[in-house]
């Protein structure tokens, strides 16, 4: 059974979820161009963090970060590798463009990497109806970045 509900980011059952998502992004990103945030600053006013179980375990997690009145961002969503291809990508992604328009947004972006292992990422987000952009919200032109956005409108 899976479920996905809003829970603190900083819980030692997610440890491990956490730790391999950082894996994940510095496996091939230089430390400057990575933008994850950690725990405690997921756990900041203003971001909404919510996690993915199967049958009790976490196998995902995501979080929406308001960055402005009718603005959010897709921070920190992750799967574990092993379950991939199972369309949880695809529903934790949902979830979250759910709870943006809940909570009033009716813009979401979102910053992924250019390098080949973000491709099924990207496809995922472009599937979703995400479209490339410019640099918002205080991100500068990145060659290991990627920029995405859509209307909730």
């Amino acid at each position: 059974m899976i479920t996905i509900a809003a829970e603190s980011p900083v819980q030692a059952a997610l440890s491990d979820l956490m730790a391999r998502h950082a894996e994940a992004m510095h496996a091939d990103t230089p430390p400057e161009s990575i933008h994850m945030l950690d725990a405690a600053d997921l756990a900041a006013p203003g971001i909404f963090f919510y996690v993915m179980r199967e049958n009790g375990r976490p196998v995902g997690m995501g979080a929406v970060k308001r960055i402005g009145p009718a603005e959010g961002e897709i921070k920190s969503m992750h799967i574990l590798t092993e379950l991939r291809g199972r369309g949880l990508a695809r529903r934790m992604l949902d979830h979250l463009v759910s709870a943006a328009q809940a909570e009033g947004m009716t813009r979401l972006s979102l910053e992924t990497g250019s390098q080949d292992a973000f491709i099924p990422a990207r496809r995922l987000y472009e599937a979703a109806g995400f479209a490339p952009c410019p640099p918002f919200a205080g991100y500068r032109d990145d060659p290991m970045s990627v920029y995405m956005t859509r209307s909730l409108a």
